[in-house]
């Protein structure tokens, strides 16, 4: 008998805590149309690579406020990498990688695989190559002794503002 009454007794508990339970879950406010996006401030990172890195720095300026900065490292050790991620008006992805290693392997590995096509593109004063991907596609432009990658899941019109916004500096100035 005492052993019916010790399985009841926690039947009961079990039930008066999923009431609890469902009280909370539908008494607090939750908002499923919340954005979970967290933005990021990247204009210390900003400085530092500037004053850090062998070669001018690639960030926005201009890009309207529905661009949202949601990464940034600066990593000296691994061939002086500059990254900084964004997700654009179409809630798409967006970076700018910039680094010391310019091989196709390194291009390769920050587009997703992506394969230059031949295809040249002018955007402001520079010339950007054109590459391909499954997963990302991308502008590269390489320069003596670094490249810069424009890159990700959003559009080649999404990829050319961001290159388009682009502005190279070196040394300690601030975005």
């Amino acid at each position: 008998m005492k052993g019916k009454q010790t399985v009841w007794d926690m039947v009961r508990s079990l039930a008066v805590i999923g009431v609890v339970v469902a009280g909370i879950y539908l008494f607090i406010p939750h908002d499923e149309d919340a954005d979970p996006t967290r933005t990021v401030d990247y204009r210390v990172e900003t400085l530092t690579a500037r004053r850090a890195a062998p070669y001018p720095v690639a960030v926005p300026m201009g890009l309207p406020q529905e661009w949202r900065a949601t990464s940034v490292t600066y990593e000296r050790k691994n061939a002086n990498s500059w990254h900084l991620g964004f997700q654009d008006p179409d809630r798409e992805y967006v970076a700018v990688e910039q680094s010391t290693d310019t091989s196709e392997k390194y291009i390769g590995r920050v587009t997703q695989k992506a394969t230059a096509t031949g295809q040249t593109e002018r955007i402001g004063d520079r010339a950007w190559e054109r590459w391909d991907g499954e997963k990302y596609d991308a502008l590269v432009r390489q320069e003596q002794g670094y490249v810069t990658v424009v890159t990700g899941t959003a559009s080649f019109e999404q990829l050319t503002k961001m290159a388009a916004a682009l502005e190279f500096k070196q040394g300690a100035q601030t975005p």
